[in-house]
């Protein structure tokens, strides 16, 4: 399966290649050039690799949660990319590629990923082991005060993200002995939106282009309110 992947949702600026088994990924640190550095970034990649758009499978990126700006970046370079080729898009939530990351680095089966969204809340998302490899949700993703982040019902979890660095005190509080250990430098990563989108595709979920949107959960909590 060849699957193109792009993740600008945080302060990392990523691009992942998916050929078969094979895995390449470039990631920049510059949070204030990801519209000007990723489609260079697609088209080195594919370029080293020999490949064209029109031969690949579909394409991915992280449709959120994460910086408005970002992920409106990454939902929109897909979207052109993936008309232009005739490929399908499959949308990958960013909480669930942060989750992805940390059992790819030898982490706890059982994560609570969690970005920093600001105006005191986070944007928070369970997530453990699932079938084949990859993480399943364990409950729904919102966005909350961190003392008020819903929890899952049982078992020892692992913090994951931004949102721990920022609000590590009171989600400790709210975790209490159940929280075994946190990583709050962790980054979302185009590679594991990559893995996540082949095993999305290979079930057959994906999106025409057109319909590849980001997911901004503040914007879902206001519409339930109104």
């Amino acid at each position: 399966m060849n699957i193109l992947a792009i993740e600008t949702s945080g302060a990392a600026c990523s691009v992942a290649l998916l050929l078969g088994t094979v895995l390449e990924q470039r990631l920049e640190q510059e949070s204030r050039r990801h519209g000007e550095l990723i489609l260079t970034m697609m088209d080195d990649l594919l370029a080293e690799a020999g490949i064209g758009l029109t031969r690949l499978d579909a394409l991915a990126f992280g449709q959120g949660p994460g910086s408005f700006t970002g992920v409106r970046i990454a939902a929109s370079v897909v979207q052109g990319a993936a008309y232009g080729a005739a490929r399908p898009v499959v949308p990958i939530s960013t909480l669930a590629a942060l989750a992805q990351g940390h059992l790819r680095s030898g982490g706890s089966a059982r994560v609570l990923a969690a970005f920093d969204a600001r105006m005191g809340e986070v944007y928070w998302g369970p997530y453990r082991l699932g079938a084949g490899d990859w993480v399943q949700a364990a409950g729904a993703e919102e966005v909350a005060a961190p003392q008020a982040v819903s929890l899952p019902a049982d078992g020892d979890w692992s913090g994951v993200g931004s949102g721990w660095a920022t609000h590590g005190n009171r989600l400790r509080r709210r975790l209490g002995s159940r929280l075994l250990a946190v990583t709050p430098d962790a980054q979302c990563e185009a590679r594991d939106i990559a893995v996540l989108a082949a095993a999305e595709l290979a079930q057959g979920h994906y999106v025409p282009a057109e319909q590849a949107r980001p997911v901004y959960l503040r914007e879902r909590v206001t519409s339930r309110s109104n």
